[in-house]
């Protein structure tokens, strides 16, 4: 083919040049495809007569990589058909000239990329103004109304998809954010064929998004083209919500008589015959988490393609469906996961955990840091290791299972496959051996991290167990490969082959662990600690746990980097109105390589009329002995006064669980009902919370967010303390050091902030819909008495406000709970 058919004469010319300026060596370069035309061209790489690097980070799909063949013969050698396949599977094309560039051999041809259809932003907004078709929609049953705040965040979110820029919006409560992102998203995902990802915290968004928000916007979009109204989304999950067939097979095959999970098995045997997503979800029955354990999906065991039960596989049936559509929504654990992979190798346009995407939008951001720290942290414990050498090899009885057994079938006995047990057995004996020892140096605490003042007590106590169970690992995994070099080579491809290399991969992890933990001190950027946590069956074990001391730099080459548009939204993300903390966090100070915009979306609810903060300027301070009991005297009589329809927010348990018993009494006289966070399973405990007007909700943890109690049942939010982390917490003492070590404040740069976020959070439980109402109580003096307690109040709304004695309190949240 003539070169000039391909490329502009300006490209043959600029290419002709390099060529002669190399003396005639080969040249890699790359071009920009218009119309079928290589119009612009970029020098690469230069290189020998045979051989030139092959430079590949600057290209794009669409794009052509060209490089000449100096002996004039354009035929591409094994060398350039590696390549160019590898190019090809990311829609680069792969291109051969003569030195002189009169000729082409077009070996991969590039993606055609379809020119981007901008969103028409002002057609978006008028979709939710007076008159537009949310209003049309609503018309037919619910409740319309024009929220001016909710109409700017789509214009900005709209913008970032058309610009390619890094979205911040912080969206106070009844803005309606999921509306303001999702008829961008739908409406980008349908007009350009790309993928868009939405990624929440909690499962009930991610449900309201599903059942409610998605097809509402699906509605309105329909008014404007029908075709969006078929937009394809789908609700992804982690594959451990799923049953896997093969597990359930192995786990009925090894179970023994009269074992308690036996019919649980059964039960699940019979219901994966009918179910069609087999998902636990979807089971009539609540599994115990040992059963499921032992037959849910996993991915360091799963076979994939290789795996006999792939038709009918659930896993792989959710992969398709996800591959189908165009708006995917997960969580954000389950999107770190598939980040991970993608960052570690796997590429940003294959598919991973997830079909490849383009644009991520994050809701409930600011937990964007605790989930990435989170899925990026390593651990070891007692329970992982034993479950994995079990996959290996484990006996009942007089029969054996495991992986190994089946791979001996393949291979063919051999005396030294005899070790093999006796290898598992010394690897469960050392590794409780090492959860006894950890156990112990934890002692009275709950946690231990390695650092300088402990590192002798683990040089003495963990350091010689961890190295010992490391070499019977790699000890065992030698002996398991020796059977794998036995195999015929057309027997590698055997699933059995493929099982084993996964459960060597995970043993080889935890050796590098206890290596990782013995070299810590060459980590600075880890934290090490060890944690003593309860079984279900209430004994002890130890989790060794490696986690990132700073995340932003993996959030910036996994996510803010690689993805064209990425929209971040929160009701809590600001500090005293400023992003700054947030934004350093994740990554996003500093960060030049992108646009970035940053708003806040006011909340529309009346606060300053509807919602009265009340502080009594009398309570103790948190660490005066009588700031209990002041605490159980107050909350009660403030709950004598709602008649209950409270919610009591605290930072421990123990407080809790102290408040409780000491109020439950005078409640239960007043015929409230009490309940308590940890009496029930969390769906149920608040769905009575709903129910019963006259009830009141102790909790802790994650109940100060994802609380949805609109109307009569919410009337009192008591916050009892300010929410400020534990400081004894391994990783908030390491960043906190880290805080300091570069001259920072550790109080004011994170742990004041911190605890902003999570008192907004707290607060919001009150006010979910525009006509609620009622009295959000902290009694925590330091809010007054601190210097930094204006930075508090003024992160929340701006809402009536009275900071007096207890008495006047009383007066004034009677005046306004029954207000007429």
């Amino acid at each position: 083919m003539k070169a000039a058919d391909r490329l502009s004469a300006g490209v043959i010319e600029q290419l002709k040049d390099a060529i002669e300026d190399t003396d005639g060596n080969e040249v890699m370069a790359w071009g920009k495809v218009l119309e079928g035309i290589i119009f612009e061209v970029t020098v690469a790489a230069r290189g020998d007569d045979g051989s030139v690097p092959a430079v590949f980070q600057h290209m794009e799909k669409g794009d052509v990589v060209i490089h000449n063949h100096p002996g004039g013969v354009l035929k591409p050698s094994a060398a350039d058909m590696q390549v160019a396949g590898r190019l090809g599977e990311h829609g680069i094309g792969f291109y051969i000239v003569d030195n002189k560039v009169e000729r082409v051999y077009a070996v991969v041809e590039p993606v055609t990329v379809r020119e981007k259809r901008p969103l028409n932003v002002e057609e978006l907004a008028a979709l939710l103004e007076p008159g537009g078709a949310l209003e049309k929609a609503m018309a037919s049953g619910g409740y319309y109304e024009y929220r001016p705040p909710q109409v700017a965040m789509l214009r900005r979110v709209a913008e970032s998809f058309n610009e390619g820029k890094i979205c911040v919006a912080e969206a106070g409560t009844g803005v309606g954010k999921s509306m303001a992102y999702l008829l961008p998203a739908l409406n980008w995902a349908s007009s350009n064929e790309e993928r868009v990802v939405v990624s929440t915290a909690t499962i009930n968004l991610q449900h309201q998004l599903i059942d409610k928000d998605i097809p509402l916007a699906k509605k309105i979009l329909g008014q404007v083209d029908e075709s969006f109204s078929d937009c394809r989304t789908v609700l992804v999950k982690g594959r451990g919500n799923y049953v896997c067939l093969r597990r359930l097979a192995s786990a009925i095959d090894e179970q023994t008589l009269f074992e308690d999970e036996d019919n649980e098995l059964a039960s699940i045997k019979e219901w994966t015959e009918t179910t069609s997503t087999g998902t636990k979800d979807d089971l009539s029955f609540f599994p115990s988490a040992n059963t499921w354990s032992k037959v849910n999906s996993e991915g360091d065991s799963c076979l994939g393609l290789r795996c006999r039960n792939r038709e009918k596989c659930f896993v792989l049936k959710s992969k398709k469906e996800a591959a189908a559509a165009r708006l995917l929504v997960v969580n954000h654990h389950l999107l770190f996961s598939d980040l991970a992979m993608r960052l570690d190798g796997a590429g940003f346009d294959n598919s991973v955990v997830l079909p490849p995407f383009t644009r991520i939008i994050f809701d409930e951001a600011h937990n964007m840091e605790s989930s990435a720290t989170s899925f990026f942290s390593s651990e070891l414990n007692v329970f992982s290791v034993l479950k994995q050498v079990n996959r290996l090899y484990s006996r009942r009885k007089a029969r054996t299972f495991g992986a190994v057994i089946s791979l001996q079938v393949e291979a063919g006995a051999f005396e030294d496959d005899e070790k093999i047990p006796g290898l598992v057995d010394s690897i469960r004996e050392q590794m409780q051996v090492l959860d006894a020892a950890a156990v112990e140096i934890v002692d009275s605490g709950l946690s231990i991290r390695l650092k300088k003042d402990t590192e002798e007590i683990f040089k003495e106590k963990i350091f010689p167990l961890m190295i010992e169970l490391q070499k019977r690992i790699l000890d065992c995994l030698d002996a398991v490969e020796n059977i794998v070099k036995r195999l015929d080579e057309k027997d590698l491809e055997l699933p059995v082959v493929y099982e084993v290399r996964m459960l060597e991969r995970r043993l080889e992890g935890f050796a590098s662990i206890c290596q990782s933990f013995t070299l810590w001190d060459e980590k600075p950027g880890d934290v090490f600690w060890v944690e003593k946590s309860k079984s279900s069956s209430g004994d002890f074990f130890a989790r060794f746990v490696i986690t990132p001391l700073d995340i932003s730099r993996m959030m910036r080459e996994s996510v803010f980097s690689p993805y064209e548009t990425v929209v971040c939204t929160s009701a809590t993300i600001s500090v005293n109105r400023d992003f700054r903390f947030w934004s350093a966090r994740v990554g996003l100070n500093g960060f030049e390589d992108r646009s970035v915009s940053a708003s806040m979306f006011k909340s529309p609810f009346p606060y300053k009329d509807n919602v009265l903060l009340s502080v009594p300027e009398d309570a103790p301070e948190p660490n005066d002995p009588d700031y209990q009991g002041f605490v159980e005297d107050f909350s009660l009589k403030l709950l004598e006064l709602s008649e209950g329809r409270g919610l009591l927010l605290f930072t421990s348990y123990r407080m809790l669980a102290d408040t409780y018993e000491a109020i439950k009494p005078g409640l239960d006289a007043l015929g409230i009902t009490v309940l308590k966070q940890g009496d029930d399973d969390r769906t149920r405990l608040l769905e009575r919370f709903k129910t019963d007007t006259a009830s009141v909700l102790f909790a802790t943890s994650s109940f100060w967010e994802g609380i949805d109690t609109p109307g009569d049942s919410l009337k009192v939010v008591i916050i009892c303390k300010l929410p400020f982390m534990v400081p004894t917490d391994p990783v908030i003492a390491a960043r906190m050091e880290a805080v300091e070590s570069r001259g920072g404040n550790q109080f004011m740069e994170y742990m004041l902030p911190e605890a902003v976020i999570k008192l907004k959070q707290g607060f919001g439980r009150l006010m979910r819909r525009g006509t609620d109402s009622g009295v959000v109580a902290i009694l925590d003096s330091r809010i007054l008495k601190k210097y930094y307690g204006k930075i508090f109040i003024n992160s929340l709304p701006e809402t009536g406000k009275s900071f007096k004695p207890s008495e006047g309190i009383f007066r004034d949240c009677e005046n306004y709970l029954y207000r007429s």
